[in-house]
């Protein structure tokens, strides 16, 4: 029987895993430290420092595409980041006319709400 310390998410967790007929199965997490249990969830991204309004994720997802480019002028209505999730495919549009100062995010990267994608000046 082996004893490991797992971290999920920044919380701890003793477990025990032993072989039984040559498969491993893993004993129920002991319970973490209280202070690890309380330990808050990872802050999002802040803003770049690049300036403008930071355009943040309305919903936790997967950055599918990222058509604009710092510097890029856009109209308002025009997608700056699409988003996947829950299997579906969200355009994340400019809100108002203006130039893309800063993109914060790459195709592929997991996002959380509230993590800036781009900044519109």
């Amino acid at each position: 029987m082996k004893h490991l310390k797992i971290t999920v998410n920044g919380v701890a967790y003793d477990v025990q895993v032993e072989e039984a007929d040559g498969s491993v199965a893993a004993a129920a997490p002991a319970a973490a430290p209280a202070a690890a249990a309380l330990k808050a969830a990872p802050a999002p991204k802040a803003a770049a420092a690049s300036g403008g309004d930071p355009i943040n994720s309305p919903m936790p997802g997967t950055i599918v595409d990222v058509p604009v480019k710092a510097g890029q002028a856009v109209k308002a209505g025009d997608v700056l980041v699409v988003l996947e999730a829950m299997k579906m495919e969200n355009e994340i549009k400019a809100p108002k006319d203006g130039t893309v100062t800063a993109v914060n995010v790459t195709k592929g990267e997991s996002v959380n709400t509230g993590t800036c994608l781009v900044n519109l000046g």
